[in-house]
C-alpha cells in the first residue's frame, strides 16, 4: 500500500525492508537470472563459458567476500588471495579424505567439501583478523599482506597440504554430486552459478541484518558504535570470518572448477590486488558492485585486445598489458577521490530514477 509524504510516493515499511523493494529491481534481477541460467548455457560458446563466465563468477564471489570486510566493515585487507588458497587446499584435503560412517566408506560429498573449505578459511581469517582489534588503516593492510605471504609460504613449505606432491601442483578430483559428474563447460558453469547466486543472496540478506548494521557502525565510527552496544571484538572478527568464508569457497571453486588443479601460484599477491581493484572500481559497500567490478576487470583486457585492431590500431600484447595497468590506476584514483561507491553508484542512481517515476522530484 502506497501513501504520499512530503510530495513523494513512499512504500510501506515491510516493502522497504524487502531484499528487492521496487518492482523494476525485481524484474531486472529476474531477467538477469533467466539469462544466466538458461540463455548462456544454451547459446554460449565453450570459450565464452570456460574462459570468461566461470572465472567472472568466481572472482565476483571473492570480491563479495572482500567487500564485506572492506566495504561494509571498513577493515582493509590485502590477503584475499591467501584466504582463497586456504579454501582451495582445504577442499583438496577434504576431497581426498576417506569417510567411514557405519557401513558407508567413501569420499566426502562435493558440496560439503566446498562449504567446509570455506569454514576452514573462516577460521584462518579469524586468526589473522585478531590484529584488527589493535591496529587499523595502513598497519592493518600490512598485517593482512603479511598473512598473504605467510599462507603462501606454509602451503609451499609443508608437503602435507599437497599430499607430498613433488611439484606442489595437484590435480583436482572430479566434480561429482549424487553420482552425476559435471564435466562439460556448461555443467561446470551452472554448478558455479548456483554457488554464487546462493551465497550472493545470503550476503545481501546478511548486510541488511543486525550483523551487517554492526559492521557499518564499526566502519563509520567505531567508538560511537561501541557506545550504542556493538562489541568491536565480535563485530570485527565476524567480518573477517564471513569474508574469509566467501573467499575460501571462491578459492575452492577456482581450483576445482576453473583450473582443475590446486597450486599456490594461482593465489599470489596479484590475485589479492586484482580483487581489491574490483571492489574499488565496482563500488565499496555494494554486493552489486562486486559483480560490476569483476565484469570490468574481466572484460577490459578483452576490449583492449580486440577493439583497437578493429579500427586499424595494432598496439601489441605488451602495450595492452601496460594500458590495463594505466587504466586501472587512473580509475582507482578517480573513484577513491570522486566517487567511493564506484560504478555501482550508476546502478543506484538508475534505481532511484525508476523508483520516483513517473513522479520525479
Amino acid at each position: 500500500m502506497f501513501y504520499r509524504e512530503a510530495g513523494q510516493f513512499k512504500s510501506s515499511y515491510k516493502e522497504d525492508q524487502a531484499i528487492f523493494p521496487i518492482l523494476q529491481d525485481r524484474l531486472g534481477v529476474g531477467l538477469v537470472l533467466a539469462v544466466a541460467f538458461f540463455a548462456i548455457p544454451l547459446f554460449g560458446g565453450e570459450y565464452f563459458i570456460s574462459a570468461i563466465m566461470i572465472p567472472f563468477l568466481i572472482l565476483a564471489l571473492a570480491a563479495i567476500g572482500l567487500n564485506i570486510l572492506t566495504g561494509y566493515a571498513g577493515q582493509i585487507s590485502l590477503g584475499t588471495g591467501g584466504f582463497m588458497a586456504v579454501g582451495a587446499f582445504a577442499a583438496y584435503k577434504f576431497a581426498t579424505w576417506t569417510m567411514v560412517i557405519g557401513q558407508f566408506e567413501g569420499t566426502m560429498p562435493l558440496v560439503m567439501t566446498i562449504l567446509l573449505s570455506g569454514l576452514v578459511a573462516a577460521i584462518v581469517g579469524i586468526l589473522f583478523g585478531i590484529p584488527s582489534l589493535r591496529i587499523k588503516g595502513f598497519y592493518l593492510a600490512v598485517a593482512t599482506l603479511a598473512a598473504q605471504f605467510f599462507i603462501e609460504w606454509v602451503l609451499i613449505k609443508f608437503g602435507w597440504f599437497t599430499n607430498y606432491s613433488p611439484s606442489g601442483i595437484i590435480t583436482a578430483p572430479p566434480l561429482e554430486i549424487l553420482g552425476y559428474v559435471f564435466s562439460s563447460p556448461a555443467e561446470k558453469y551452472l554448478l558455479t552459478l548456483s554457488f554464487v547466486v546462493v551465497l550472493a543472496m545470503a550476503a545481501k540478506n546478511l548486510v541488511r541484518s543486525h550483523i551487517g548494521r554492526g559492521w557499518m557502525a564499526i566502519r563509520d565510527m567505531d567508538i560511537a558504535a561501541e557506545i550504542i552496544g556493538f562489541k568491536p571484538l565480535q563485530t570485527k572478527l565476524s567480518a573477517f570470518a564471513v569474508s574469509s568464508f566467501f573467499c575460501g569457497v571462491a578459492g575452492a571453486l577456482w581450483a576445482f572448477v576453473h583450473l582443475g588443479t590446486v597450486e599456490p601460484e594461482a593465489f599470489g599477491i596479484n590475485r589479492s590486488f586484482s580483487i581489491l581493484f574490483m571492489v574499488i572500481i565496482g563500488g565499496m559497500g555494494s554486493i552489486m558492485g562486486a559483480f560490476i567490478g569483476a565484469a570490468f576487470i574481466m572484460l577490459l583486457p578483452i576490449f583492449l585486445s580486440n577493439v583497437p585492431p578493429m579500427i586499424g590500431w595494432d598496439i601489441g600484447v605488451d602495450m595492452v598489458s601496460h594500458m590495463e595497468f594505466m587504466i586501472f590506476g587512473v580509475l582507482i584514483i578517480f573513484f577513491l577521490i570522486v566517487e567511493p561507491h564506484g560504478l555501482a553508484r550508476l546502478w543506484s542512481i538508475g534505481k532511484e530514477k525508476l523508483r520516483s517515476w513517473p513522479f520525479p522530484y
